[in-house]
């Protein structure tokens, strides 16, 4: 009797654990099933948003193509050659005598930067309220940029237009108002009359994402235009628009201008409003973002400044200092002491980054200006500081911003190590020291501070490194700096798995110092030539995967970077503007 006992007490532990076992399986696969619907539909979503957002761009560009047939139609003597041929200066003279019509000058810009973006990919959306702001011109007081087509980065706030920065957690959300910038361009008689492109979260200085797509550079189609104001690089490169607005936290427009061949300037951050413009890391104050101008000549940025430091400005953004342009220090001729660098102590230059550099300090230097050799204090410290301050939160911020969507292919090996816990992160970097420093050095820059003293510790470094090198500037008595910018233009898929080559220009948001580019030159078949010798400074996969990025470059733009010290932007473009005419006149030279 106790035998059968015993069976059917076992009888009953095997029912049930098999009944435990059995429900324990159900809700498995009962959980896996919910999470495999929440993906679908979250996919569904985000496709939805996606297609949503592209046809609606779709719209506006056939509404100003219809426009512009329109407005030919009924203007046939229009001589859209001729507008498009002016530089900004005889733009502006010749629409503020009369000789042209704003409604003439905007469907010219209008109807190439339609033709441009059919090639390149480079605007998310035409502003077509644009038409509407030629009935409001006031033609009694003329602004100093009336009538001039204005093309504007994605992340300025236009209204009831989105700001998405790229990314599908922002998309159908219009700005409810016009960002400060727009509004003083508007006042000043502009018209801003489209969008541009930037690449996913605006960290990347490629020009790709998944609402868009990728931008392409006007030189070659097989290179990237640049980021993240590359929409505007492909546009102004590709003369569909003379003037733009971009934003710059760690090279965004002067990037773009290099690679596309025009100039831009990162102004001290502070000398204009940002209010309306959007940014991924708001809150971030170590390496500053500005909204910077960029187009094809040093003039233009001149007068765009002139335009937008007003009382209009200081009125509507408190928070900026009345500090207006200032012509005569633009206008000076006073020669120069210029302090040149060749090597940031990550990047060896490219032959043809090298060759624009030493052909450029020989122009200054017959011009009459002092060149002295200089070195940077620090600078694997200033990178550092660089890394942590962009990324203080272990790029946090960024991974929740990314996760509504899909990621662009072009950010794929740059996000890799975020997705790594931050304490794996920080293990792994010691690991690889020994074996890979430099890889070591670029996995460890990305775990962040760690508390709220940590941060504060990295403010303070931040500015004890920006007043360490204004001394050292004083103690080498230079002007301005003349510096690389990395370049040619890049191959696809190569600018997120080379994170180094942004500090040559990421180093003067830290240091918040203007900075700005001047294209120089264009590759020729000997710096390809001599670029297959290339071995780089560490000899390691980095500098070989640069050498492949910048590979089939011939024809391509060259620029320099020119540096002042805060809150000197006009010297900044004083300093550019030598170095825009020296080369003009050695052109000009060879071609006779």
């Amino acid at each position: 009797m106790e035998n059968v006992k015993s069976v059917l007490r076992g009888l009953e532990v095997d029912n049930v654990s098999g009944s435990v076992a059995v429900l324990t399986g159900s809700a498995c696969l009962a959980g896996g099933l919910v999470w495999l619907a929440r993906a679908i539909d979250g996919r569904r979503a985000a496709e939805s948003k996606i297609q949503k957002a592209r046809m609606l761009r779709e719209d506006r560009l056939l509404r100003a193509e219809q426009a512009v047939l329109h407005y030919k139609q009924s203007h046939p003597k229009m001589d859209s050659s001729l507008i498009l041929s002016l530089s900004l200066a005889e733009l502006t003279n010749k629409l503020q005598g009369g000789l042209l019509t704003p409604e003439d000058v905007l469907y010219s810009y209008m109807e190439k930067s339609l033709r441009v973006d059919k090639k390149l990919n480079c605007c998310t959306g035409f502003l077509l309220e644009s038409i509407d702001q030629l009935k409001t011109l006031d033609h009694n007081e003329r602004g100093l940029l009336y009538g001039v087509p204005v093309s504007i980065k994605e992340n300025i706030g236009y209204k009831n237009y989105d700001s998405s920065c790229g990314l599908l957690i922002n998309v159908d959300h219009p700005a409810e108002r016009n960002s400060v910038i727009v509004e003083l361009l508007k006042r000043q008689g502009a018209i801003p009359f489209v969008k541009t492109n930037i690449p996913q979260g605006m960290l990347s200085y490629d020009c790709s994402n998944v609402i868009y797509g990728q931008t392409l550079n006007p030189h070659n189609l097989m290179k990237t235009s640049g980021g993240s104001s590359g929409g505007e690089g492909a546009l102004i490169g590709g003369g569909g628009s003379l003037l733009g607005i971009g934003s710059d936290v760690g090279g965004s427009v002067r990037i773009p201008a290099a690679f596309c061949g025009f100039c831009a300037l990162k102004p001290t951050a502070g000398r204009l409003s940002s209010l309306g413009v959007s940014t991924i890391c708001p809150g971030q104050k170590s390496v500053l973002s500005t909204p910077g101008p960029m187009a094809k000549d040093v003039d233009s940025l001149a007068l765009c400044m002139q335009a937008l430091l007003c009382d209009h400005m200081f009125a509507l953004d408190p928070t900026v200092p009345p500090v207006y342009f200032n012509m005569q220090m633009y206008e000076s001729s006073k020669p120069l002491r210029i302090g040149y660098m060749e090597s940031d102590g990550f990047t060896q230059l490219t032959p043809s980054m090298l060759r624009s550099m030493r052909e450029v300090k020989a122009l200054l230097e017959q011009a009459g200006h002092t060149l002295v050799p200089y070195t940077p204090l620090k600078l694997k410290y200033a990178y550092e500081l660089i890394s942590k301050g962009i990324f203080a939160d272990g790029a946090t911020n960024l991974l929740h911003k990314l996760k509504d969507g899909p990621l662009d292919p072009i950010l794929k090996s740059q996000m890799k190590p975020f997705y790594l816990p931050i304490w794996l992160r920080k293990i792994l970097s010691i690991l690889l020291k020994p074996l890979c420093p430099r890889g070591s050095y670029l996995l460890g820059n990305t775990t962040g501070v760690g508390s709220a003293l940590e941060l504060w510790e990295q403010h303070s470094a931040v500015q004890e490194y920006v007043q360490d090198t204004i001394a050292e500037w004083r103690r080498w008595n230079i002007d301005v700096l003349l510096c690389p910018i990395f370049g040619p233009a890049f191959n696809f898929m190569y600018c997120s798995r080379l994170n180094f080559p942004i500090y040559t220009t990421a180093i003067y948001n830290l240091l918040n110092f203007p900075a700005g580019v001047v294209p120089v030159s264009t590759v020729t078949a000997e710096d390809e030539e001599e670029l297959r010798h290339y071995k780089g400074l560490f000899q390691d996969q980095w500098d070989n995967l640069f050498r492949q990025a910048v590979s089939g470059g011939q024809g391509l733009p060259m620029a320099v970077q020119c540096v002042a010290l805060p809150w000197q932007d006009e010297l900044c473009l004083r300093f550019m503007k030598e170095v825009e005419e020296l080369v003009k006149k050695k052109q000009e030279v060879n071609e006779v």
